[in-house]
This record gives structure tokens, sequence and C-alpha cells, in this order.
């Protein structure tokens, strides 16, 4: 049933990434594009998705989860050096790319070779950090 109810999830979550354009990455960059030509039209999509959350993180935490006996949230609350130089390397690297680690997975089924490297790339680099920690 986990199972299930995480393709279920997953295959949503694409789906929402498709219909706000966040899988294109002449979109994104636009929108990271501040000074330039700068496309707004994503700032509804995380505007959406933060009121949504707002509201239901109120809801969700009063109870338990489905189909797990408790809520596994992040634990560590420093931002240290490993934080601060790993969310600075994924903003270089959505910047650059305009593709994050969601859309890209998304992008697969295009088999454009960029989305493929793309992926290629992220799956080495976790395998790469996995080694050294």
């Amino acid at each position: 049933m986990t199972n299930l109810i995480s393709l279920l999830s997953g295959i949503i979550f694409s789906v929402g990434l498709v219909i706000s354009g966040m899988i294109n990455p002449a979109k994104v960059k636009g929108f990271l594009d501040i000074f330039g030509n700068w496309d707004f039209a994503l700032v509804f999509v995380m505007g959406g998705a933060v009121i949504f959350n707002v509201f239901a993180y109120f809801f969700i935490f009063k109870g338990k989860p489905f189909l797990e006996s408790q809520f596994f949230l992040p634990t560590k609350i420093h931002v240290d050096k490993k934080l601060v130089i790993g969310t600075a390397i994924f903003g270089i690297g959505w910047g650059l790319t305009g593709i994050c680690p969601g859309p890209g997975i998304v992008n697969l089924v295009n088999l454009n070779l960029n989305s493929v490297l793309f992926v290629g790339s992220m799956i080495v680099g976790m395998l790469i950090f996995r080694k050294a920690h």
C-alpha cells in the first residue's frame, strides 16, 4: 500500500510540474533572471504551494500519518558549512541548467539528451556523496 501511495503521489507531483511549467528549463531560467527579462509566472506556482502548505501544516501534524506510526522530520536545526555549501551547489546548478531533481526526472520521458545527462550526473553526485560519507 505504501508503494502504491508513493507512486500515485509521484504521478500527481509530476503532473503538477508539467502543468506549472516547472519542467521547462527556459521558463525556470526566466523566473530566476530577476534583473533581465523576468518571467514572474512561477511566483504564482510557488505562492500557491506556500499558501496551501501554511494552512495544511496545522491539520497534518495534529494526527498521525496514514501509513506510518509517526512523522519523520529532520532533526538537524543548525546551519553549518555543509548545509551552506550544499545549497549553494544546488542553487548554482539550478540557475545554470534551469532544472532541479524533480523536473529533471519528469523530463526523462522526453528522452532529451540534456535531461539524461542531468539525471545521470545527479546520480553520480549522489554516489560520490555516499562514498565520501
